[in-house]
């Protein structure tokens, strides 16, 4: 049974990724570029994708022929518009890039379309301001790769209609994502604001001789990242006292706001710190080799998606 029909503007790798994850979900899609043959080549991607979660036992029990024959191209916008009930926005990160994109579909979709756009740090508020439909207009940022990487940051803009973000949410079920709804917007979202700040951290480590960047590495895949995995943060907080949160926010909430005190202004990436972290990097993974270690690193992904497919429920 068909879900409905979701537009995605933009065959790049989002993109691609989106035409998966929507096709698993029962949406028909119909992908638009202003160039044929990059649709041509997402398409072998979109491919091979499924495929290859097929044979991982993570296409929902689907066949991939049977999401691909749900996937379609079109170079015409109002043609790709047609009958969609989603637009999903996935086109480079810039802002008058956007704001055109998104001016051209708000002359072209009904009042009832929702505008998801993929953007990973431009707050809504800045390309939907104008629009006409700008009430239906949300956020929906993944994780990379998103068919592996499940949770979506659902990001509202202060005039997002409340049953818009309420709709982009379930749509966001319904294709298996775990939506992270944020209140509000704010600059880099929530989940690039995390990830800032370890590196940020881990920057000034670095810079102020307390470490290697290897040894940053190290603590987060031997160590943090490990749990991480599958408890946050503040689970993990609550399960290292005795008593749970509170208990923990009584015994180390001092040494908490001690430590952060240190921690100084934002740091710029250049300089001796980028020669050590990037020369670092370079002879762990050699540029040459990039494409090589992403193959590995999706491989591993790919694996962990299926443990936690099968992973134990956890006791409440």
């Amino acid at each position: 049974m068909v879900s409905g029909t979701v537009t995605i503007v933009g065959s790049g790798l989002i993109g691609r990724s989106w035409a998966v994850l929507y096709s698993r979900g029962g949406y028909r899609v119909v992908l638009y570029d202003v160039k044929a043959e990059l649709m041509e080549q997402a398409l072998d991607v979109i491919r091979t994708q499924l495929e290859s979660l097929q044979l991982s036992n993570l296409l929902g029990g689907k066949k991939a022929e049977e999401c691909f024959a749900l996937i379609s191209t079109s170079s015409s916008l109002p043609e790709a518009l047609d009958g969609c009930t989603v637009v999903h926005e996935c086109v480079p990160e810039n802002l008058a890039l956007k704001q055109r994109v998104f001016s051209d579909l708000d002359g072209l979709v009904t009042d009832s379309t929702l505008l998801l756009s993929s953007t990973s740090c431009i707050m809504p508020s800045q390309f939907t301001e104008s629009l006409t439909h700008r009430g239906n207009c949300v956020v929906c940022h993944p994780v990379n790769p998103p068919h592996y990487c499940p949770a979506v940051e659902v990001i509202p803009s202060p005039w997002t209609l409340p049953e818009s973000q309420a709709r982009a949410v379930q749509v966001m079920r319904d294709i298996g994502m775990k939506p992270v709804v944020a209140k509000k917007e704010c600059d880099g979202f929530i989940l690039n604001r995390l990830q800032y700040a370890v590196l940020q951290e881990g920057w000034r480590l670095i810079q102020d001789g307390v470490c290697d960047a290897k040894d940053i590495d190290t603590v987060m895949t031997a160590g943090l990242g490990i749990r991480w995995s599958f408890i946050g943060p503040f689970e993990t907080a609550h399960l290292n006292a005795p008593d749970g949160m509170r208990d923990y926010a009584e015994r180390y909430s001092a040494g908490i706001v001690r430590v952060s005190e240190s921690f100084g202004q934002p740091r710029p990436f250049e300089g001796p710190t980028l020669d050590q972290v990037a020369g670092y990097l370079e002879g762990e993974m050699p540029v040459e080799k990039l494409g090589e270690v992403r193959e590995w690193r999706d491989r591993v992904l790919k694996d962990m998606a299926l443990f936690r497919q099968n992973m134990p429920e956890r006791p409440s």
